[in-house]
């Protein structure tokens, strides 16, 4: 049997798209065929148990840990298949919030690699994707929660019929390999509703609801849109946590109703509590709340109770997450334009007039200028780092910051924005550090691999009892 180690380099030893530049986004090459032939010699392991399936642009991956989490309270035996990873391939795949085991990695890549030398053309996602529907056939889980790798209409993760599907914010990103308009990208987005299968979708612009829309009638699938029929409204936020309310458009018309008529009406919404920060996940608690809905339609019953404790107990890291105080430190995976603009928005709303240091780092496939204007735009940046995770994918840290000294703009603190590069992460975050005083903000954003790579130097300079001394200050 193969080690954990070997496994993995087996899995990687295919072509692994997610770590290539370019390459061309088809039929041809993504062939769900050779997906459907290689589960059929597994024994179908995906179809043991009912699936929740999920795509968007940005959101997917908190809206998909939501449900998740709220299933595990709820008293069913959850798997959950997520990507990338931040810190450990095993993260991929959990059940009951449990990460696979490097030993049944090991085992279950041991078991399908027989099968994988009569199937010619595999890819390193597609076996893993197998490795996860295996896994989670094996421990008996009661439902799955499983979050698509990239598009929808060709993922591997695209050969089964869910009991719902979800689409959570569609944006520019893969433009690419997706489409150069909102409505192509949803196009690609829409390919997993299924016939008859209810389809939720968090609030879209006009373009991309108009196709998601059309799909869903063409396929008979009831379309349930966040904003319509379910409603929402923020109540608090702290650096804790965020409350809000949330309730059915139908449900506001019959008390319309009864109030018009005169009826004395004692009603509240549905509150709910999220560790996650910034308006934006306000929007995807909304949409895992009408997801869970949905299951409970489809005959998974689940509590209001489960659905509370779950949202609240929730742990989804390297998302606006709080790594230390004095100074703060925040790490976010925005990595599109949409995303660093909700960032952008974030920082004002929970750090308003604060100087930030931003370490930034990028993938070479990604819209650099856009997401810079949208971080620069508040105008609050005092100094830019430019880093480069250790990826093959990732954007020189000198062409950043070349793009950098064009986008920017005078920094309120009385001179322009400067702008360094530091291209090894952990250094780059003991620089920001070095120049910050306890009253900063330090954000590390633009990819999460910058944001996995943040996390563990962090947590090694913590452990060393690293404290930052800011004798650059007076130069910033």
């Amino acid at each position: 049997m193969l080690s954990y180690q070997e496994a993995l380099d087996y899995l990687y030893s295919f072509v692994d798209y997610g770590a290539l530049r370019t390459y061309k986004y088809s039929s041809d090459t993504f062939d769900l065929g050779r997906m459907v032939r290689f589960l059929e010699a597994l024994g179908r392991p995906h179809e043991r148990y009912p699936v929740l399936h999920l795509a968007g642009t940005k959101g997917k991956g908190s809206v998909a840990a939501m449900c998740a989490n709220a299933l595990r309270a709820a008293g069913y035996r959850t798997g959950f298949y997520t990507s990338p990873h931040l810190q450990d391939f095993c993260e991929r795949m959990r059940v009951n919030n449990e990460f696979i085991s490097q030993a049944a990695v090991a085992e279950i890549v041991s078991a399908m690699r027989p099968l994988v030398e009569t199937l010619p053309g595999l890819t390193t996602f597609e076996l893993t994707t197998a490795l996860a529907f295996q896994y989670f056939a094996r421990e008996n889980v009661d439902v799955a929660v499983i979050e698509v790798g990239l598009g929808g209409r060709l993922d591997a993760t695209n050969i089964m019929t869910p009991l719902v599907s979800v689409i959570t914010s569609l944006s520019y990103d893969h433009m690419n390999l997706l489409g150069d308009t909102l409505a192509e990208i949803a196009g690609e987005k829409a390919g997993i509703i299924k016939p008859g299968v209810p389809v939720v979708t968090a609030p879209q612009k006009p373009e991309a609801l108009e196709v998601l829309e059309q799909i869903a009638a063409e396929r008979q699938a009831p379309l349930i849109q966040v904003g319509r029929d379910w409603l929402f409204q923020p109540v608090a936020h702290s650096l804790e946590n965020q409350i809000f309310d949330v309730w059915s458009a139908q449900e506001e018309g019959q008390l319309n109703v009864l109030r018009a008529q005169g009826h004395p009406v004692n009603w509240h919404p549905t509150r709910l509590e999220i560790p996650l920060l910034g308006r934006h996940q306000v929007e995807n608690g909304a949409v895992a709340y009408a997801a869970l809905m949905a299951l409970r339609e489809k005959g998974l019953p689940i509590s209001g109770d489960a659905i509370q404790e779950g949202f609240r107990s929730l742990y989804w890291p390297g998302r606006f997450e709080i790594l230390s105080r004095r100074p703060f430190l925040v790490a976010d995976g925005a990595h599109n334009r949409d995303s660093a603009q909700k960032l952008a928005t974030a920082l004002q709303d929970y750090f308003p007039g604060r100087r930030i240091i931003l370490i930034f780092g990028a993938s070479s496939d990604k819209d650099v200028p856009g997401m810079l204007a949208e971080l620069f735009a508040p105008r609050n940046i005092a100094r830019v780092i430019m880093t480069q995770a250790i990826h093959p994918r990732a954007q020189d840290a000198e062409e950043l910051a070349d793009l950098a000294r064009q986008t920017q703009t005078e920094s309120p603190f009385g001179k322009a924005v400067r702008v360094e590069v530091v291209p090894a992460v952990a250094q780059a975050l003991e620089r920001a550090l070095q120049w910050s005083t306890p009253e900063d903000v330090i954000v590390a954003c633009g990819s999460l691999f910058v944001v996995a790579e943040v996390r563990s130097a962090h947590a090694r300079l913590r452990l060393a009892g690293y404290e930052a001394s800011p004798s650059e200050i007076e130069n910033l």
